[in-house]
């Protein structure tokens, strides 16, 4: 890509740092755990008592909250930290996840939480598209950002099938959020884990380009 073959020794050294793996780590488990959660959202409300009418307008209050998470996303930038929101969206995550596990009820109450989930989930959504841009400017922006997404992408189209199938061999669908809450925790773990001290000069160069 042309933007690579400008700044190469930047682009390398980004790209093998602790930083950048463990983002895209924390991003990837993120995005697996948020659309398992998503596909297997009907069967788990059925499962709490849920008709699979109520099941489904459940799902499409949660997008709903997605797209009002989306709406929150500029005020919320302008008074967070890149890590700091990266930390709380993926904490709320897991929490939002956990909750479906654990709560049996009443219904209304895990309807909130579906729509709580999917602001988190619209939230999610913008971290992702701006977090090159947040953490290393404009510059190598699509060498970047592809190689950031190329295993979230992988991790959301296995989502489905993982999931289904993981919740086969648990057992049940409280177990298998159980596990989802527990892989979006350590995104959040991760996404919150300080930077080195020290950056290459290339890479100081290539910020401020």
């Amino acid at each position: 890509a042309a933007d690579h073959a400008a700044h190469p020794p930047a682009v390398r050294h980004i790209t093998r740092s602790r930083p950048f793996w463990l983002l895209a780590i924390a991003l990837t488990l993120s995005a697996f755990a948020m659309f398992a959660v998503l596909i297997n959202l009907i069967p788990l409300l059925t499962h709490r008592g849920a008709s699979p009418t109520l099941a489904a307008w459940a799902l499409g209050l949660g997008g709903i909250g997605q797209v009002a998470g989306r709406l929150c996303y500029r005020p919320l930038s302008r008074r967070t930290s890149v890590r700091g929101r990266t930390v709380w969206i993926l904490g709320l995550s897991a929490a939002t996840t956990a909750a479906l596990a654990l709560i049996p009820g009443p219904m209304q109450l895990l309807i909130a939480v579906v729509v709580l989930a999917g602001v988190t989930r619209g939230i999610a959504t913008l971290l992702q598209a701006t977090a090159v841009t947040d953490r290393w400017g404009i510059a190598a922006y699509g060498t970047l950002s592809g190689i950031l997404a190329a295993p979230i992408t992988v991790a959301t189209a296995l989502a489905p099938w993982a999931g289904a199938a993981l919740a086969d061999a648990l057992g049940s669908y409280p177990a298998l959020f159980t596990v989802l809450a527990l892989a979006a925790a350590l995104a959040a773990l991760l996404a919150g884990a300080p930077d080195p001290p020290q950056q290459d000069s290339a890479v100081r160069t290539f910020i401020r380009t």
